[in-house]
């Protein structure tokens, strides 16, 4: 039988479990986002913090928050395609994106937008190769195949399968584990991309 993608590992978590992996993945595409508002001026970190926070408080204690309101806000420091030149802001835009599917799961309480987030995340490493490092490469498909075997996506990808070994040994996704995640993730101390 030929081994799971980690998408389907994904999807045979229960909704907790991927809200978890989900809320983990933010955590290393926060960082992204920092770079280009320091670099730009644009936006507010302190508002995908916020909201992340109240994603892993959801996780841990079950505490409610207005989901809405944080898509909101999230909306207003969103960058925009047209404003900005520079690398820095795709890898943004997908923490924004990430982000907001989260909430969007949680709000819900719908495993799908938890889904999206790995494939956002590993779709920025691509999109982060694509326009830096493998620019140069016409071929579409050398470039794909550049992008599928650079160490950088195969970190992400490794990384998001250790985490799914993690959670498919937890039987609740309860405090404890949300405190162990958060701290894996920041002690990590490098985003999705290598920064």
């Amino acid at each position: 039988m030929a081994k799971k993608t980690t998408f389907q590992r994904i999807r045979a978590l229960d909704y907790r479990q991927q809200a978890a992996l989900a809320a983990y993945l933010c955590e290393r595409m926060l960082p992204n986002y920092d770079r280009f508002a320091d670099s730009t001026g644009f936006g507010d970190s302190k508002v995908l913090r916020g909201a992340l926070n109240a994603a892993w408080d959801k996780l841990a204690v079950n505490k409610g928050s207005d989901w809405q309101r944080w898509q909101e806000k999230l909306e207003e420091v969103t960058p925009n395609e047209q404003d900005f030149d520079v690398l820095g802001m795709y890898p943004a835009i997908a923490a924004c994106t990430a982000l907001s599917s989260l909430l969007q799961g949680l709000d819900d309480r719908d495993p799908i937008p938890c889904l999206d987030v790995a494939k956002i995340s590993q779709g920025s490493v691509a999109h982060f190769l694509e326009l830096g490092e493998l620019a140069e490469i016409d071929d579409a498909g050398q470039r794909a195949v550049e992008i599928e075997q650079h160490p950088l996506m195969a970190y992400e990808i490794d990384i998001q399968q250790a985490m799914i070994d993690f959670l498919e040994d937890v039987v609740d996704v309860d405090k404890d584990t949300v405190r162990e995640m958060r701290t894996i993730a920041r002690e990590e101390g490098i985003s999705n991309l290598g920064l």
